[in-house]
């Protein structure tokens, strides 16, 4: 699979879980979905977060949405 480019530092895999957290999967669900462990989930989100300067699911959302990830 080709790599996309970086949005605002962010990774490729970082890119594809912010798409999976706005279609409503726990980090239980994501960790599962992506065969990884709930931990590692915890630590992408994290960092996403502090990224994009943000604090919740919710303006994940907000974000992806406001800039056409999903």
């Amino acid at each position: 699979m080709p790599r996309s480019p970086r949005i605002n530092g962010l990774t490729t895999r970082e890119v594809e879980i912010l798409r999976l957290v706005t279609s409503g999967l726990t980090n239980r669900q994501l960790a599962e979905q992506l065969g990884v462990s709930t931990r590692t989930v915890d630590a992408h989100l994290r960092s996403i977060y502090a990224k994009l300067g943000i604090k919740s699911r919710s303006a994940a959302t907000r974000y992806a949405i406001e800039n056409h990830l999903i």
